[in-house]
């Protein structure tokens, strides 16, 4: 139960040395084709480890997906203009790395900072990227604990109970794997200092 990795809050890391910490926690993006697992396929994956008190301390590493052209082509309008616009499948084209070798490398950063079994899943609606984690990276999803840190429960809750800051965090709604982690991470420090203000 070692906290050695704990920053003060507020605190940037330098040069942090990986330590598994029970504590730290792990916060999942992916981008997906549609939002359907039986049909529907990741197109990327990233992963941040932040401490305790959401301080960083290291970005993992972010994969483009490689899928068939056959695959992105049964992409909705929003998805292909989204997708195409921030250039992710110009780089799903590009790219050679399967959903297991992505899984792989995933499993082997996340092994220097967190036991198995002992992280939460961190991010904004964070149950849909289990669903795919689940299909096609159950390794990497068998990793984590079976809680879930959603930000989006959050949100729902502000809509409800205090509507009057729920606008005071803006999103930039970039839909690429890396920013929206960095984005749901801010917005839970949003929230903690608005919201539940320990």
């Amino acid at each position: 139960m070692s906290q050695a990795n704990e920053l003060p809050e507020g605190s940037a890391p330098e040069a942090v040395t990986p330590r598994q910490n029970e504590f730290n926690l792990v916060w999942v993006d992916m981008e997906m084709t549609g939002l359907e697992p039986d049909t529907d396929r990741i197109i990327e994956v990233a992963v941040v480890i932040t401490d305790m008190h959401l301080n960083v301390l290291a970005e993992g590493p972010v994969f483009a997906i490689h899928q068939s052209d056959e695959t992105l082509d049964k992409m909705d309008a929003w998805n292909k203009g989204t997708h195409g616009r921030s250039g992710l499948i110009d780089r799903v084209k590009a790219s050679t790395v399967s959903e297991a070798e992505a899984e792989e490398e995933l499993i082997k950063f996340m092994k220097q900072w967190v036991p198995k079994g002992k992280a939460p899943m961190c991010g904004n609606t964070i149950g849909q990227d289990r669903r795919f984690m689940v299909r096609y990276m159950p390794k990497l999803e068998a990793y984590f604990h079976y809680r879930n840190i959603d930000v989006s429960t959050l949100k729902e809750l502000c809509k409800r109970w205090k509507p009057e800051i729920v606008g005071g965090f803006k999103k930039h709604q970039k839909h690429t794997a890396m920013a929206d982690i960095i984005e749901s991470i801010d917005e839970l420090k949003y929230y903690r200092e608005h919201f539940i203000k320990l």
